[in-house]
């Protein structure tokens, strides 16, 4: 105890001799961040357009959705573990059902947002389905879903951390480093990077989404 509250916020010499051990958990955790929010995107494009063009299977969509979302991390994780080990795989499979649920109510908004009269005109200029819904409502539609992926990228950023009870958790193995040995600097840094990450990220594609909508700010 006396050595704990001895113990400075930050030890400049820790983190000297830890450069190479901080840059592995932050690039490991943007990976792990990045292949989430891509995989959770790329299975909520298909669902998110499932549950907009037919209105009696959304509530099932998004139901089981949000299920999914409410389970606490290391409940699903537990019940992962005895099929994927503590592995990567086990990790992802939990950070990509978070981000369903955000991404594919963001897409359903965004699309039923689309006005009447512009899919009427869309209609009048002979646009087919297909290309109405990729030349038109889509495009319309995309701060919304840009918005989602925002959320659900800073949202996966601060699970991330928790993966680290699996083995996995980038900036979370600083954390719980610190948290298990009774030392601030590693729980510091990562908390610390973590937070910094998230910013960063969502700053970061919050100009890209004003630069591949620039009619939404006009």
């Amino acid at each position: 105890m006396l050595l704990a509250a001895q113990d400075p916020w930050i030890r400049w010499d820790w983190v000297q001799s830890h450069t190479q051990r901080i840059t592995d958990a932050t690039v490991q955790h943007i990976e792990l961040t990045a292949i989430a929010v891509g995989l959770g995107f790329l299975l909520a494009v298909p669902i998110g357009l499932f549950a907009w063009r037919y209105r009696k299977g959304r509530g099932a969509v998004l139901s089981v959705a949000g299920a999914l979302y409410t389970i606490p991390s290391l409940a699903l994780f537990a019940l992962l573990v005895p099929y994927t080990g503590l592995t990567f795989v086990t990790a992802e499979i939990g950070l990509v059902s978070y981000t369903l649920l955000i991404l594919v109510r963001n897409i359903v908004v965004g699309l039923d947002g689309v006005p009447a009269e512009v899919r009427d005109a869309a209609r009048g200029m002979g646009f087919r389905t297909g290309a109405q819904l990729l030349r038109v409502e889509l495009p319309l539609a995309l701060p919304v879903i840009m918005a989602g992926v925002r959320i659900a990228t800073v949202t996966t950023i601060g699970l991330v951390t928790i993966t680290a009870l699996i083995g996995e958790g980038g900036l979370g193995q600083l954390i719980l480093d610190g948290l298990v040995r009774d030392f601030r600097t590693p729980l510091v840094v990562g908390g610390v990077l973590s937070i910094a990450l998230a910013i960063l990220c969502d700053v970061g594609l919050g100009f890209l989404q004003r630069a591949i909508t620039p009619w939404s700010h006009a």
